[in-house]
């Protein structure tokens, strides 16, 4: 492994067993005697390798084996097989040194005492990370300070805003100055202004520490936002692994094309059906998926043919990408294969 990989994954697997249990009485007894197992594989075969100092989309449907990678990285969960080390450490082992040096924080679940105040949940976590108090001191007065908390740092978690929360929720994960850091949809929930302050305090506190972020969320926003390169996981595999500007060609160079017309149009035209038209509810205005050396030809069939009142092209976003493998995962294998 090379001296600059940071999270180094092999072959890694996690098999999930539950058993089926029949409705009533009758079912309970049956179970002390029979049990049927039922076997989920949450991750299949995974590979992965995360240098120092990279900040890591980690993208993919719910169910798709996200958050059992989340977990079997911070050591929550044990892995089934394959090898996993980050920073040198296996995390199950959850060894006092790996735990200093990594952080995860979980837009959905609070590490703060919900009835004292945040600084005193602070000082508990510093005895616990057995930071020398010049640190401490000077982490709480500059993470306070970016994040505008500093007012909020002696009120009751508990009177706080979600916005307020999460970003106190942030100083309490980072307050050890961990080498890695796992988001878990760390904006989830947020207004749009809280949303930014959090992506730029982020930004911020990566460009000073040169630390390693893997991010998970479902706001397209964030990991355009905040990384450089893209991970899929679909099914418990891995779908795509690369830059962000690859990820939006994973269909293809295609551009949206859209159109808006005075009358309502025919949605099974002959015109429409190889581009993913989607329509307005009253069929007067569409969006398309046209391949580049497709789009000047459409464009001047439509213009010529029909009562255009307004068009416009741009590149294919991250979200539509997104969108269309999530809703036809065979394209993956379909670019896999070629």
């Amino acid at each position: 492994m090379s001296s600059d990989t940071v999270i180094n994954v092999s072959q890694l697997c996690k098999k999930f067993v539950s058993f089926k249990k029949e409705p009533g009485i009758v079912g309970s007894l049956k179970s002390f005697f029979v049990r049927n197992p039922i076997e989920k594989i949450a991750v299949n075969n995974f590979e992965l390798k995360i240098k120092k100092g990279e900040i890591i989309g980690l993208l993919g449907p719910n169910g798709a084996g996200k958050t059992t990678l989340m977990k079997m990285f911070t050591g929550i969960v044990v892995p089934t097989s394959g090898e996993l080390s980050i920073l040198g450490y296996q995390p199950w082992q959850r060894d006092k040194q790996f735990r200093k040096k990594i952080a995860l924080v979980m837009g959905q679940k609070s590490q703060l005492w919900w009835d004292i105040p945040a600084m005193d949940s602070f000082t508990l976590l510093q005895k616990y990370y057995e930071i020398p108090e010049d640190k401490f001191n000077e982490r709480i007065s500059h993470m306070s300070e970016i994040l505008e908390v500093k007012d909020l740092l002696h009120i009751h978690v508990r009177k706080l805003s979600l916005g307020e929360r999460m970003k106190l929720e942030l100083m309490a994960s980072l307050l050890h100055d961990p080498d890695v850091i796992f988001l878990d949809e760390p904006t989830i929930g947020l207004d749009l202004v809280a949303q930014e302050n959090i992506r730029n305090f982020i930004k911020e506190y990566h460009a000073r520490t040169g630390c390693t972020i893997i991010i998970t969320s479902h706001y397209m926003a964030d990991v355009q936002a905040l990384c450089e390169r893209l991970v899929l996981i679909m099914g418990g595999k891995k779908g795509f692994d690369g830059p962000i500007h690859e990820f939006e060609k994973v269909l293809g160079n295609e551009k949206t094309l859209s159109f808006s017309f005075s009358t309502e149009q025919n949605p099974e035209a002959e015109i429409w059906k190889n581009y993913y038209p989607e329509w307005d509810e009253k069929n007067r205005s569409v969006e398309l998926r046209v391949p580049e050396e497709e789009l000047r030809d459409l464009s001047m069939k439509v213009l010529q043919n029909l009562p255009v009142t307004d068009f416009a092209t741009e590149k294919l976003p991250i979200e539509r990408v997104m969108k269309t493998l999530m809703e036809n995962p065979e394209l993956l294998k379909e670019r896999s294969n070629d």
